[in-house]
């Protein structure tokens, strides 16, 4: 497969958030099949979902890759592990979590893998960040991330750190 780029949202609401995410980011380059091609700020976010544990830090990246979408998801949950991840429960506290969100003009429906991310329209935590590095990217809806981030009603409740 040829080289392509995807991207990702990282986020983590236990411990010492910015630097898991500075280090989960690091240990993605450091694979040597993963680099990062463009990083947005950190922004501060109210938890989703679940919404009695502590706010989360979040932030996106594009990243330039030829692996296999699965193999890339692969990569992203061994630095999850890494870094402490462990499943406890859905939308739970977490010392890390990745998702893969949007490979321009690439779906996948699989059991392990969803493409594109089928909520990251709904949630200013991923929406903010990716519009910030890529604000002209058309998603699969046919709106740009700016767009699509114009629609959303919670996004002023995420604070650029």
């Amino acid at each position: 497969m040829t080289e392509y780029i995807c991207y990702i949202s990282l986020g983590a609401n236990l411990g010492d958030k910015i630097h898991t995410l500075k280090r989960a980011l690091s240990l993605l380059e450091a694979s040597g099949k993963i680099h990062a091609s463009g990083i947005s700020s950190m922004y501060e976010t109210p938890p989703w979902g679940k919404t009695d544990q502590p706010a989360f830090v979040n932030c996106a990246a594009a990243v330039r890759t030829a692996l296999q979408p699965i193999e890339l998801l692969h990569v992203c949950q061994a630095v999850e592990e890494q870094l402490g991840r462990v499943r406890h429960e859905h939308w739970g506290a977490r010392t890390l979590d990745i998702d893969l969100l949007y490979i321009p003009g690439m779906t996948v429906a699989g059991n392990e893998l969803t493409l594109p991310h089928p909520y990251m329209l709904e949630r200013a935590f991923v929406m903010v960040p990716l519009a910030e590095i890529a604000p002209e990217l058309v998603l699969g809806n046919g709106l740009t991330a700016a767009e699509c981030l114009a629609g959303l009603d919670d996004k002023d409740e995420i604070k650029k750190l």
